[in-house]
């Protein structure tokens, strides 16, 4: 092909994905999710994160909360007991944006943990990537 329709072809295809709806949807701010921070994309690593709060001295040293687990797939996919999901890593920081858990973000806290983020500010679940196959 000549470098021309290469060129044309390009612009064609951008053009029509900009005016297409689900893309305008996936961009709106309006869609009740805010965009998460800017950084480089990324992901996690694959596997079931079991999601604990902290215990105290009287007791386990944490308390599983096995609502909150959930498992990481290829292609940013997650799913969890209620059904499955997508979400977007920018950064350290890990947002649902569609599916049971869209809303909620995470921060990346260590190769394989996840701590919860409620109104900016870190919360006291931690998830953490289990080893083995489960």
């Amino acid at each position: 092909m000549k470098t021309t329709y290469i060129l044309l072809l390009t612009a064609l295809a951008a053009g029509l994905a900009a005016a297409s709806p689900l893309f305008a949807d996936a961009q709106s701010e309006d869609s009740g999710t805010p965009l998460p921070p800017g950084g480089p994309l990324n992901t996690m690593p694959q596997g079931t994160y079991e999601c604990a709060l902290p215990g105290d001295a009287s007791g386990p040293a944490y308390r599983v909360q096995p609502d909150e687990e959930f498992r990481i797939g290829t292609a940013s996919r997650y799913n969890n007991n209620v059904g499955k999901g997508l979400y977007i890593m920018r950064g350290d920081e890990l947002t649902s944006t569609v599916g049971p858990k869209k809303g909620q973000r995470y921060r990346r806290v260590g190769s394989n943990q996840l701590a919860q983020i409620r109104d900016g500010k870190r919360t006291r679940l931690l998830c953490t990537r289990l080893g083995g196959t489960r």
